[in-house]
């Protein structure tokens, strides 16, 4: 059991989430693997000049996916990229094969990860931690146009 010293939490803010603000990215992805959407959150955040809420994102896709990973060491994002592949690999026997070897294969990886996120956003800030970034996944083989919805809730 963790004693009670242990723990540290700040006194809680509120504000009226009056504000809901939308944006549409689009991401020209080249194959598989990951791409930092972290710089373009950040930017629409202070485009809309949001100070307290949340930002959610979203992908309009089945075989893309997103999710929040270090962003230190590459190394991380091989091995995802290699336990993806090993738990949903090409030329399994899948039935669904109808737009190649890696479609059902990347439908399995978008649902082992993520459709949607949300971040806190705290004084103007995504509250992400230090080795903290976001991604967007790309699971098919070819380059493909994702789409992702970017929308603050929150007070600006």
């Amino acid at each position: 059991m963790t004693s009670p010293k242990s723990l540290s939490r700040s006194a809680p803010s509120t504000v009226s989430a009056t504000t809901i603000v939308s944006s549409l990215l689009t991401v020209q992805t080249s194959g598989p693997g990951f791409v930092d959407l972290t710089a373009e959150v950040k930017k629409f955040v202070s485009e809309v000049d949001a100070k307290e809420g949340a930002v959610m994102l979203f992908i309009r896709h089945t075989s893309a996916s997103l999710t929040i990973q270090e962003n230190a060491d590459p190394s991380v994002l091989d091995d995802l990229t290699t336990v993806l592949d090993r738990l949903a690999p090409e030329h399994a026997g899948w039935t669904h094969d109808t737009e190649g070897p890696d479609d059902m294969p990347a439908h399995i990886k978008t649902m082992l990860t993520a459709t949607s996120l949300h971040v806190p956003v705290l004084k103007g800030r995504l509250a992400l931690g230090t080795w903290q970034a976001i991604y967007l996944i790309e699971h098919r083989s070819d380059p493909h146009r994702r789409e992702v919805v970017l929308q603050f809730v929150g007070a600006i």
